[in-house]
């Protein structure tokens, strides 16, 4: 019971009463832009066009927006390089994500294509192969019992999904299968290959 208040409380605390924030927006536009910016960098890093859609959702006006947006940069509160690179780190270490799906992700979160491709080449392609590697021998196991070109579709599916490219994918799963006697799976992937 307790918990259920706090969280009641919360919520109306969250949601200010249309009116209130309408006088407030219009008194001082700024205070709220500010406001709104705190509170998401308090939930998680954001990206500056992330930030600037949030602010033009309350309806702060484009220049006000624009000002509080470069103050937080100048500060260093907002910065689309930095957060690109740790996006990059994070992902690929947790999700294990390659270089295209990262540079995809990045980009619709509206971080600028100088930043995505910096925070892309710092993935070492040593580093995204012995990632593809550990993906498919975790998911190896459990396709054993999975007819040959189950095997395959969905190991490099698998793979391919996390934004690998295709010739890698093959070669990936043509190395892990190769230490089983699949002579006829590993026949399989030298056609794949060669399309």
């Amino acid at each position: 019971m307790a918990g259920r208040k706090f969280s009641d409380r919360r919520a109306r605390a969250k949601a200010a009463p249309p009116d209130e924030l309408d006088e407030k927006l219009q008194s001082d536009p700024a205070a709220v832009a500010r406001s709104v910016v705190l509170r998401q960098l308090a939930l998680q890093p954001r990206t500056r066009a992330e930030l600037a859609k949030a602010l033009e959702r309350k309806g702060v006006p484009d220049e006000v927006a624009e000002e509080v947006l470069s103050r937080f940069g100048d500060v260093g509160l907002i910065d689309d390089a930095a957060f690109a690179q740790s996006w990059v780190e994070s992902r690929h270490a947790g999700r294990g994500l390659a270089k295209r799906a990262l540079a995809y992700e990045l980009r619709k979160r509206g971080v600028d294509d100088q930043d995505v491709n910096e925070a892309v080449d710092q993935l070492a392609p040593e580093t995204e192969l012995a990632t593809a590697r550990a993906l498919v021998a975790k998911k190896l196991r459990s396709t054993q019992q999975l007819e040959p070109q189950a095997r395959v579709r969905r190991l490099a599916g698998m793979l391919a999904r996390k934004g690998y490219p295709p010739s890698l994918a093959v070669r990936v799963v043509r190395e892990a299968l190769a230490g089983e006697d699949t002579e006829d799976l590993l026949d399989h992937l030298e056609l794949e290959d060669d399309r």
